[in-house]
């Protein structure tokens, strides 16, 4: 019977652990760049890439990349926060692009590629502030991601999705993702899948 009881305990508190979840909402350029570095990490249970930040209702690819519906590319990240934490997966955003250059990332120029955290509750604004602070040490000019309340989250075309995995040999991947994804294993290598 006590072996029962310990069975139960164990499969129910397996169960509670695994529901606990939280969303996470980052936009750091193309987003085929943040997705595949957040797809890395222990305790990310999915990534989305899709679009916030702006006006325009039910956006498509082609209206978000003319800049004028106000939304960004960004990543909607569902984590679990006992086994990664908030503050850890701010760090890895601000470590894994540029958030001193406004409205462009790389070659991606316009406000549909710029740095931002979309926050959903108090707790995350706070905590992205003092990560951005503390970041501020890596980088010479300052940082310039935007801080701004969730409201929505569009998810991008089914063609977006998983785009690192589907196309890692294409020439953008190999010339731009790989070399955050080796950045992310050379400063985070502890906290990767």
């Amino acid at each position: 019977m006590k072996n029962k009881v310990v069975l139960l305990f164990i499969l129910f508190t397996t169960s509670v652990m695994a529901q606990k979840t939280e969303i996470a909402t980052f936009g750091g350029g193309c987003f085929w760049c943040t997705e595949a570095v957040f797809q890395q990490l222990r305790g990310v249970e999915k990534v989305e890439s899709g679009y916030s930040g702006g006006h325009v209702k039910n956006p498509i690819y082609w209206d978000v990349t003319t800049g004028r519906t106000g939304h960004a590319e960004v990543i909607q990240i569902t984590f679990n926060p006992d086994v990664i934490p908030f503050a850890d997966l701010v760090r890895v955003f601000m470590a894994t692009h540029n958030p001193t250059t406004l409205n462009q990332q790389g070659a991606d120029k316009g406000t549909q590629y710029r740095s931002i955290i979309l926050y959903h509750s108090t707790e995350q604004l706070a905590t992205a502030k003092e990560i951005i602070k503390e970041s501020q040490k890596d980088y010479s000019k300052p940082i310039v991601t935007e801080l701004k309340a969730f409201e929505v989250f569009y998810k991008a075309e089914e063609s977006h999705q998983d785009y690192y995995d589907n196309n890692s040999n294409n020439s953008y991947c190999t010339i731009v993702i790989n070399p955050k994804l080796e950045k992310l294993r050379a400063k985070y290598a502890d906290k990767l899948k």
